[in-house]
């Protein structure tokens, strides 16, 4: 069968913009491309029927197609250079802590060539121990094993020693102890070493140059190969033999010092720790680049646990984590181009890539408004650093824990078998490495099989009833990412009267919420459709455009926790983990924060007395229901998946209104852990009543309020029956007078409180 896949250079573009499009053919060598307007998501018949309206662009037809290669594995890489030259005699060393070593064949640093043979290389070899590779050419190659097999997440300290003159090399392999007993002994093997390595390549760490190549590259029109899964640590190069005490002393903090004529270079990668560069402290300044995001600001062999944040002590943070499946950027050459006309509407579109057997490929993009102006007062907020961070989602139908807490079989369609067939499209934040480290990385600079107006309903396509819903309504309204939001930051929100969030807005940077909240305070109306929002606290690199980081510190529900003391972020320094661990807790701006989750069936709202109150009761005009959203094509409800509530101890606003609150969940809806204190008693939907969805109204200084649904399902039903529905007319009346300019008004210090805080749930008698 031939199928196609692609991405685009970036989500959000302008009129004027010019947006590239990558595509690779996979079996055959044309596709069709066609920009359509997106209003709708496809599920099925109870919904609007999908129907993507076709965008007149130059672009759109049929186009030649190839296969690009993506090349995934990370590494770090320096160009040739004189001071390279180690025909002579050199010693290389470092700190290694391998965690797959097992694994096979894994470069650790030298300017070893897998093609022509040539060069000197420490490695993980075959047999699971440190080898040293010298080679001449095809042929006349020597390898030397430590003999000893090296045991995972362990350091040690390791180097290699060459000499020219005796045709001779020497290996250590010592492996460090911290608070252990473990029993493994340090090994020294010396051998011959008959040939001369010749090398002309580049120097490399984590992975060997294989050649070059006409497929996509990473790092100068070379493929890489024997990726490596570890940290490397402190790695020294210096010209010439050493002993074991000159090998000793090239890894001290200022080597220089005692080898200033021999030293080649003293790589220091605790330095310039949020960017793209690897440092050489040593006279030539070789200096470097990683490739494809290795994940930095980790723990180094040295780490005592005295300090767990890299700012304060860097030296301590040395080491970098690589991987064999890292991915930062597909790296593919732009098939087609998009330049965005002045006429076009701000809204949601994408690039459908269809190929000659009738195989589609949706890759979605935002328009918005020309900078600086609005063409509504209304704007919905796509949710793109979540869309990020769930990119290839593979646990989704890779793990056994998702059919037990969705209580069916996973449902695969063709394009999720994409990810299975072509597993190098990469790894979503709720993956682990093949190592089971974490991923702590996401970027949008590659193919994704969950961005899409079709399949599982979930982030993006659930945020495409909305779109349907704002259509209906008459289509008076902007679209602006969370990633023009970060960079851009309250100038972007200033000229809207109404922002909505999509269904789960979950991860978020600080220049986001700083932004939202600044606006907030100077009258805007926030419209929160959705549940778990506001929830991890997020970093953008520095440079790169839509890559992202996420550090799952302590507390949260989360597929991965991160390693004691590697909680802050690489990119910036900030702490990460769960907004609520950083003393803003998602109710302290939207009212309502991430109580439970469950995904066998959604439930429905009941109205409370404060529907009544007068400051709320136009909310609920011509809508003489108790019952709110018992309908919906979200697993039957309207309340449900992720679900929200008000708690006065973690910051809703002490006047919110709760004017209504779900009921009726069943027993896969179980407490968040971070509000589990014991984990033993009444922690699920039974029996404790803590979990539900509320929603919340409530004003805001300088006119403004907020009004939140607390349900990624919410949105699921506004379409029902046709948008003739309660809950469709509820949600118009909220946007209606939000529109409206007249302020709101706060109310009086000494109204009744109608919030219920919820406990953290300790069943410890």
């Amino acid at each position: 069968m031939n199928r196609v896949m692609g991405y685009a250079d970036r989500w959000s573009v302008a009129p004027g913009d010019t947006i590239c499009f990558m595509v690779s053919c996979l079996g055959g060598d044309a596709f069709t491309a066609r920009i359509m307007r997106l209003k709708q998501p496809e599920a099925g018949k109870l919904a609007t029927p999908f129907a993507p309206e076709e965008v007149d662009a130059a672009c759109n037809g049929v186009h030649s197609g190839r296969l690009q290669t993506i090349p995934i594995g990370s590494l770090a890489v320096l160009p040739a250079h004189p001071a390279l030259d180690l025909s002579t005699g050199a010693t290389l060393a470092c700190y290694l802590m391998p965690t797959t070593p097992e694994k096979g064949r894994q470069a650790i640093m030298g300017h070893w060539n897998e093609a022509t043979q040539t060069g000197i290389g420490l490695e993980i070899g075959g047999d699971g121990a440190l080898n040293l590779c010298i080679g001449a050419g095809p042929g006349r190659v020597v390898r030397i094993s430590s003999g000893a097999r090296l045991s995972a997440h362990r350091w040690y300290r390791i180097g290699a020693s060459y000499d020219a003159a005796s045709a001779t090399a020497t290996l250590w392999q010592e492996p460090l102890s911290r608070h252990d007993f473990h029993p493994e002994l340090p090994a020294c093997v010396t051998a011959a070493a008959p040939y001369v390595p010749e090398s002309a390549g580049p120097f490399t760490f984590a992975a060997w140059n294989a050649g070059s190549t006409a497929a996509p590259s990473a790092w100068g029109g070379l493929t890489f190969t024997q990726h490596l899964n570890g940290r490397i640590d402190r790695p020294r190069l210096a010209r010439g033999p050493a002993d074991r005490a000159r090998m000793l002393t090239l890894l001290t903090d200022n080597p220089d010092e005692v080898l200033a004529n021999s030293l080649i270079s003293a790589w220091d990668f605790s330095r310039g720790m949020a960017g793209d560069a690897i440092t050489d402290i040593g006279p030539n300044r070789l200096h470097g680049t990683i490739i494809n995001q290795p994940t930095r600001a980790m723990r180094g062999h040295n780490w005592d646990g005295t300090v767990t944040d890299w700012t304060r002590a860097p030296a301590q943070y040395g080491a970098i984590h690589f991987h064999d499946d890292d991915l930062v950027d597909a790296c593919w050459q732009p098939d087609l181009r998009y330049t965005i006309p002045d006429s076009l509407r701000s809204g949601v579109y994408a690039a459908r890539l269809t190929s000659t057997d009738g195989f589609d490929f949706w890759v979605p993009f935002f328009v918005r408004p020309k900078r600086g102006t609005a063409t509504s007062k209304v704007a919905f907020l796509a949710s793109t650093a979540t869309y990020t961070v769930y990119m290839n989602n593979r646990g989704r139908f890779m793990s056994l824990i998702t059919e037990r807490y969705q209580g069916r079989l996973a449902l695969i369609d063709g394009i999720d078998e994409l990810l299975i067939e072509f597993p190098e499209m990469g790894l979503s934040t709720y993956d682990r490495h093949s190592d089971g480290s974490g991923v702590a990385y996401a970027s949008c600079l590659r193919p994704v099989q969950n961005v899409r107006p079709t399949g599982r309903h979930w982030n993006f396509n659930v945020d495409l009833f909305l779109v349907d819903w704002l259509e209906h309504l008459g289509g008076d309204y902007d679209v602006i990412t969370e990633e023009d939001l970060h960079r851009e930051g309250l100038d972007l929100l200033k000229p809207y009267r109404v922002i909505l969030t999509g269904s789960h807005p979950e991860y978020d940077s600080v220049e986001m919420l700083d932004a939202l909240e600044s606006w907030l305070r100077q009258g805007g109306r926030l419209m929160y459709m959705g549940g778990n929002g506001f929830y991890w606290r997020i970093a953008h690199h520095p440079t790169r455009n839509g890559v992202i980081e996420v550090r799952r510190a302590e507390g949260g529900v989360r597929a991965w926790d991160a390693e004691p003391g590697e909680y802050h972020m690489a990119f910036t320094g900030e702490y990460g983990g769960l907004w609520r661990r950083n003393a803003r807790a998602p109710q302290r701006l939207s009212g309502v924060g991430f109580i439970s989750q469950g995904f066998d069936h959604c439930s429905y709202y009941r109205r409370t007395d404060a529907a009544h109150d007068p400051r709320a009761a136009w909310i609920f005009a011509g809508i003489p229901d108790d019952i709110i959203g018992n309908f919906g094509i979200l697993q039957g409800g309207a309340a449900g998946l992720e679900i929200d509530a008000a708690d006065m101890r973690l910051g809703t606003p002490p006047h919110a209104l709760v004017l209504a609150r779900s009921e009726n969940h069943s027993n896969t809806y179980e407490l968040v852990a971070e509000e589990v204190l014991i984990p033993h008693g009444a922690t699920d939907a039974i029996i404790n009543t803590d979990i539900h969805a509320d929603m919340v109204f409530f004003e805001t200084p300088g006119g403004g309020a907020v009004f939140s649904t607390g349900s990624i399902a919410y949105s699921g039903s506004l379409a029902w029956n046709k948008f003739d529905n309660h809950l469709c007319r509820l949600t118009a009346n909220v946007l209606n007078r939000f529109k409206d300019p007249a302020p709101f008004t706060m109310p009086s210090a000494n109204i009744e409180l109608d919030v219920v805080s919820v406990a953290s749930t300790d069943q410890s008698g």
